[in-house]
């Protein structure tokens, strides 16, 4: 009989309470989602994201877990905080200010307020973006000419861009404390908690198109073939590797010999995950976002016109977004130059590849053709909602970006959990398993 390996999970104490803490923050999370700011009419708000539901709008209400659609406390959501870690890479990526780089060469305290300085400039962005966010909805109306703000005073602009900006942060802070005391990247797992929330409705949509013959049961059955296929290949590309053989030579330290053993330096395909795809949508999204708000200026209507999800210019715009972010988070967390110099003082070699630059020169081109080859495989799925959504008119939780990150950030929380369980050593919830070479293998009973 096989082991009940959820149990397992919750005999393990530290785990148990770390599973226990994500759980009860991400509740927390999907409540604060639901509060409206004061002064709202939700009625004209749910007219105006049912009309574009399918459009940028629909886009970015699931990445806040409904909470634009309801213009809640988190309306904002995590967006301003991504937006100033992408803005705050690019200008140490760039060495505009050497300060950045010496702080990032101290270590840990460098780290931490780099870490200050992002969550600053986070709450600047909230507030730019939140005051022009509620401008915005200030112009809105619905049928009739019934207005989406009750009473659009300045006493409300006020307490709403400070309730919007006070939101974002409230999430920044609960994405820290998963990370820190849960398991997973608290950020990713926000935005995958708001995408999962939604998924049952977009399900339940589908069946109803199919009962009310809006849509063919055959077209149904090729959706959800799909999204099957395409979650197939979602979990093959975070998980694929190319390892890359290093020979350690024998040294001798006293009366031991140590090394002559072959090991692999794994490089994944897709090394940077959906840390790509979510800053390219945060990116892409802000603009398009501010424009729906403002649907009679003319300049959003060209923006909205021209940048439509099955236009060609958005396709092309959102995969060079991505590429770049593939190539920029590599380039932040990979240093092929630190790996040939660890792998020389540790008396380690490529076979075939001189030690030294040769090696840092070899671990580059191998990992510039992985991160292409990885970038557009991310490309492809990521713009397939898009057509299912022209061709078919379904919803897009069907295709790319939604499966990418859901899958992502799966794959990502269940690996950490088994990391966990191993660095632990938890021998008794190994029971019906064998320990071959230091790992737990599960045999049954």
């Amino acid at each position: 009989m096989a082991n009940n390996t959820v149990a397992n999970i919750f005999n393990a104490p530290e785990l148990k309470k770390r599973l226990l803490f994500l759980i009860g923050a991400l509740a927390v999370f999907r409540i604060a989602a639901a509060i409206p700011i004061p002064g709202i009419n939700t009625d004209v708000l749910k007219q105006m994201f049912a009309a574009h539901q399918n459009g940028i709008l629909g886009f970015m209400n699931i990445f806040s877990g409904g909470a634009l659609g309801k213009f809640s406390i988190l309306a904002l959501g995590i967006m301003p905080y991504i937006n100033a870690s992408i803005i705050m890479g690019l200008v140490r990526g760039a060495h505009i200010f050497p300060a950045l780089d010496r702080m990032h060469k101290e270590g840990e305290s460098g780290r931490r307020k780099e870490n200050q300085i992002t969550r600053i400039f986070a709450l600047f962005l909230a507030v730019l973006q939140g005051a022009m966010m509620t401008f915005a909805i200030t112009k809105v109306e619905g049928a009739g000419g019934v207005s989406a703000v009750v009473n659009p005073s300045f006493m409300f602009f006020v307490t709403t861009v400070l309730t919007l900006a006070a939101g974002t942060m409230f999430v920044m802070w609960l994405g820290e404390q998963i990370t820190e005391k849960g398991v997973g990247n608290g950020i990713s797992l926000i935005i995958f908690a708001g995408i999962v929330d939604r998924l049952p409705g977009a399900i339940m949509e589908v069946v109803h198109r199919v009962q009310t013959d809006e849509m063919d049961f055959f077209m149904a059955l090729v959706i959800f073939g799909a999204a099957v296929v395409i979650t197939a290949l979602v979990v093959w590309l975070e998980t694929a590797q190319r390892q890359i053989p290093v020979q350690y030579a024998k040294r001798q330290v006293g009366n031991k010999t140590y090394g002559g053993q072959t090991s692999y330096l794994p490089l994944k395909i897709d090394q940077s995950g959906v840390i790509a795809v979510i800053f390219a949508s945060s990116v892409i999204s802000l603009p398009l976002t501010i424009a729906s708000f403002n649907q009679e200026a003319p300049w959003a209507q060209k923006l909205l016109e021209s940048m439509n999800h099955s236009s060609v210019l958005y396709m092309v715009l959102f995969s060079a977004l991505i590429i770049f972010f593939c190539y920029f988070y590599n380039s932040m967390t990979i240093n092929p130059s630190d790996l040939a110099d660890n792998m020389k003082k540790w008396g380690g070699f490529i076979p075939g590849i001189r030690p030294g630059e040769p090696t840092k020169n070899y671990i580059e081109w191998v990992m510039n053709r992985l991160t292409f080859c990885g970038a557009i495989f991310v490309c492809l799925i990521a713009v397939l909602p898009d057509f299912f959504r022209a061709e078919f008119n379904v919803d897009f939780y069907f295709g790319g970006t939604a499966l990418l990150i859901v899958v992502g950030v799966a794959l990502d929380t269940v690996g950490q959990v088994q990391a966990h369980l191993l660095a632990r050593n938890y021998e008794p919830l190994m029971k019906g398993s064998k320990r071959i070479k230091g790992r737990w293998f599960n045999v049954g009973q």
